[in-house]
C-alpha cells in the first residue's frame, strides 16, 4: 500500500509558482530541499547545530593562547623563591580581574592550610587531601575560578607527600594572602 501511494507522487507534474496552490503569487519558489530558497534551513537564518562551528573562533578566543595560566611547577616552587613571589603576584593579579573573592575567604583558607602543615606527620597528607576539598568546594561555591592553579598545585603536593612541598604550599599562600590586602 505504501507503493502505491508514492506512485502518484512521482508521477506528479513539478508545480509552477512554488505554493500550495500552484499558481502565480501562491509563494516563493521552492529550492533543492523543497522548504526554502536555496535549500537553507528551515529555521531562517539560524545554522544547524552541527554547523555552529567553535564559538570561540567566532568571538576571537582562540588566538595561540593556552586556555588559562600555566600551572604552578612544585620543583620550582620548591627551589626558587622568586619564583614563588612572581607565582603570588599572578593569582592576585588573575583574582582582581576575574573573581569578587573576599579577603576574609583567603585567610579562613590560609588558616586551613597551617592547620594541615601543623599536623602530625602520620596525618599531614590526609590534612591536605581534606584542604584540596574544602578548596574545591570554596572555588565552586564563590565562583574563584583564579584559584583553580591552586587547587592543581595542591593536588600535586599531595601526591609527592614531602615537607618542603607543603611548606612551600604555605608560602604561596602567605604571599597571596599579604599581596591581596
Amino acid at each position: 500500500m505504501a507503493q502505491e501511494q508514492e506512485q502518484p507522487k512521482q508521477n506528479r507534474p513539478p508545480r509552477e509558482g512554488g505554493g500550495p496552490g500552484g499558481g502565480p503569487g501562491s509563494g516563493p519558489p521552492r529550492g533543492p530541499r523543497g522548504d526554502r530558497p536555496g535549500g537553507g534551513p528551515p529555521h531562517g537564518d539560524r545554522p544547524d547545530r552541527g554547523d555552529r562551528g567553535d564559538r570561540g573562533e567566532r568571538r576571537g578566543f582562540d588566538r595561540g593562547r593556552p586556555e588559562g595560566p600555566p600551572e604552578i611547577e612544585l620543583e620550582k616552587l620548591i627551589g626558587d623563591s622568586l619564583y614563588l613571589d612572581n607565582q603570588a603576584h599572578a593569582v592576585v593579579s588573575r583574582m582582581r580581574d576575574m573573581d569578587s573573592g573576599t579577603k576574609s575567604q583567603l585567610r579562613r583558607l590560609y588558616s586551613a592550610v597551617r592547620r594541615a602543615v601543623r599536623a602530625p606527620e602520620s596525618e599531614r597528607q590526609h590534612e591536605f587531601v581534606m584542604l584540596r576539598a574544602r578548596l574545591a568546594y570554596t572555588i565552586a561555591r564563590h565562583g574563584l575560578r583564579s584559584l583553580d592553579q591552586l587547587e592543581k598545585l595542591l593536588l600535586q603536593v599531595t601526591r609527592k607527600n614531602d615537607n618542603r612541598g607543603y611548606e612551600r604550599f604555605k608560602d604561596l599562600f602567605e604571599a597571596i594572602v599579604a599581596y591581596n590586602e
